[in-house]
């Protein structure tokens, strides 16, 4: 099925008490990524980096935090000996761990946001809706994809194809892309049907939900401001 176990996750999550509105918690995440872009000290970014982890560790989401940096932590490396080699040492540490900030922030911003309230918090601010529609759509298709990608992966390693990375496997990659290309394809057609369906465009356009921002809410970003411009000062 197109949307499979996601969909109970989703609405395990609209379940759940939101304190901060979507648009609260966005903003708050890019003061977050203002603050570690300005920061020019080691000790901040570490300390910054842990206050992120702990966050996860409260939320519960360890587990899956190891497997999303399993993904991330590779490619900050990457970016971070780039910026060793054409600057110096320093500069590579410093690239590294802005970047694992940044990312891990927005770990735990997604983490927290249903895609679709998001979008639709956005929309009441004046956001096209086929914008929101389409960042709030790729949002949830990604993880989709990722298992379905999985899936694919140890079906064929299952059958005796080997599918890991290197010259000698290249011959057997469209057996891995020819199923995810129909996947994909079986995904966007279903999702027209029920954008057709479901009126998709037309106007008039009423959401089930209402987003006002509440006093806790706009405390946050007031909170949230005042820390960042102290911060920018200190630092």
């Amino acid at each position: 099925m197109l949307f499979d176990c996601s969909v109970m996750k989703v609405e395990k999550l609209k379940m759940q008490k939101q304190f901060l509105d979507p648009r609260t918690k966005l903003l708050l995440a890019v003061f977050w990524a203002i603050g570690v872009v300005a920061a020019h000290r080691m000790p901040t970014l570490l300390v910054a980096l842990g206050l992120v982890l702990a966050g996860v560790l409260v939320m519960g989401k360890g587990k899956r935090y190891l497997r999303w940096l399993r993904l991330v932590l590779p490619m900050a490396i990457f970016f971070g000996a780039v910026i060793w080699w054409s600057v110096d040492r320093n500069a590579g540490f410093f690239a590294t761990l802005k970047l694992l900030n940044l990312t891990s922030a927005f770990f735990v911003f997604f983490s927290t946001t249903v895609p679709e309230d998001l979008g639709n918090a956005l929309v009441k601010i004046g956001l096209p809706y086929p914008i929101s529609f389409v960042l709030s759509t790729s949002l949830q298709f990604v993880p989709i994809m990722g298992r379905k990608i999985k899936n694919v992966l140890d079906a064929q390693r299952a059958r005796g194809i080997p599918l890991e990375p290197g010259w000698a496997a290249l011959r057997h990659y469209p057996a891995f892309f020819g199923p995810i290309l129909i996947q994909s394809f079986q995904m966007a057609e279903e999702l027209a049907e029920a954008m057709e369906t479901r009126g998709f465009g037309c106007p008039g356009r009423t959401f089930f939900k209402d987003y006002r921002m509440t006093v806790l809410d706009w405390a946050a970003i007031c909170i949230g401001i005042l820390l960042l411009v102290i911060f920018i000062i200190l630092n």
